[in-house]
């Protein structure tokens, strides 16, 4: 068993770590106090092939393996937790699905755009009555001459503030919950959408997050895989998607104790540096420890992803793991800064802000618990 990164992948998340050191991270904070989303830095990460990094280079993307992937989104998350994640939503959620289960003739229309940056793709799955109940689906696709006439609302939808298409997931067979949903391909373009501003959020501010009205025809032509197995096809895409919040959490918990063990170091009490004392040594080991162990789950999922169609524990484990890590070192950071991490505008206060929501989105904690439970005891052993 080798626990590390071989050359190649060492050698792209230098080159992502740069990226995202030098592009990345002198546009967070203001990110963070506009709230608005980021388009130019979007666009620069393109050019380094961060909006198709698993997908094959015939389709305009870097052909990478998902490992790869994670340590890209780690790297940029140190960065800035919002750039990180609507990569994260493009890629796992939007591009890689088209890529697994899309027709010849979607790839060619729209593959080669998101992964080479010429398009920005949303994921319209959450609606106000279907959270982590997602097979409760009330916008709906009622079946007409050569398509479905599509009514519904769909609610925080990342990168919708900027997209050019939308997955969008809506019920064919009512009362049949997760197995009568079938996804779309919807232009965001199209007539019959209303985009409407989300209010303002705690952290990972300027994700372009709308709610999205629908009342428009769809063809046969734009059904994403088969009729009434939209379900499935959204629960292969979210275990990716997992995987990379994990590596998003990640990334932000070692930024924040970056940012405590740089004040630790420098910070006085009593005659000397505040490092000097256990009592701060045990909390910064305690985060080092936590984090190392959830990237060990991270990686495993990660390389699990190349080699098996489901991983559905091994997703849940490692976004579990990471996000409560992560969350308990931003933490960790905030009392190691006292009040310097309290102010509104510093580095660790944005960070503690961005960590809590990897422990909602795709998928809350106690959703992970109960995936993993079920698996558990499906297998009988761990």
């Amino acid at each position: 068993m080798i626990l590390e990164l071989s050359p190649a992948q060492a050698a792209f998340r230098t080159s992502i770590d740069a990226f995202a050191t030098t592009v990345v991270a002198p546009r967070a904070a203001a990110i963070d106090e506009s709230g608005e989303f980021p388009a130019d830095v979007i666009m620069a990460a393109a050019e380094h092939g961060l909006l198709g990094v698993t997908i094959a280079k015939t389709w305009g993307g870097l052909g990478l393996d998902y490992l790869s992937y994670a340590v890209a989104i780690e790297a940029v998350a140190r960065a800035s937790a919002t750039v990180a994640a609507s990569l994260v939503v493009h890629n796992s959620l939007v591009t890689e699905l088209l890529a697994h289960a899309g027709r010849a003739r979607q790839k060619d229309l729209w593959l080669r755009r998101l992964a080479s940056g010429g398009a920005i793709g949303a994921f319209a799955l959450s609606e106000p009555a279907a959270g982590t109940d997602a097979a409760n689906q009330k916008t709906k696709a009622a079946r007409i001459a050569g398509g479905y006439h599509l009514t519904g609302r769909k609610v925080w939808v990342a990168n919708a503030d900027r997209a050019s298409v939308a997955i969008v997931f809506a019920c064919t067979r009512p009362g049949l919950r997760g197995q009568g949903v079938t996804a779309f391909l919807v232009p965001m373009e199209a007539a019959g959408i209303t985009r409407t501003a989300r209010a303002d959020s705690l952290g990972v501010r300027g994700l372009g997050c709308m709610d999205l009205d629908f009342d428009l025809t769809v063809t046969d032509d734009q059904v994403l895989g088969s009729v009434d197995q939209g379900f499935r096809a959204a629960m292969w895409a979210l275990q990716g998607g997992r995987i990379a919040i994990a590596a998003q959490a990640l990334g932000i918990g070692e930024a924040a104790i970056a940012e405590a063990i740089a004040f630790a170091k420098t910070r006085q009490a009593f005659g000397q540096p505040i490092a000097d004392y256990q009592a701060i040594q045990w909390m910064l080991a305690d985060a080092a420890t936590e984090l190392e162990a959830a990237r060990m789950l991270t990686w495993k999922a990660a390389d699990a992803k190349d080699r098996q169609e489901r991983i559905t524990t091994e997703a849940s484990m490692a976004k579990l793991a990471a996000s409560e890590a992560a969350h308990k070192a931003a933490d960790r950071a905030m009392q190691i800064l006292a009040s310097a991490g309290y102010r509104r505008g510093s580095v660790v206060e944005r960070l503690f802000r961005d960590v809590r929501a990897t422990e909602i989105y795709q998928g809350t904690s106690e959703a992970q618990r109960m995936i993993i439970a079920a698996g558990v005891l499906a297998a009988g052993r761990v």
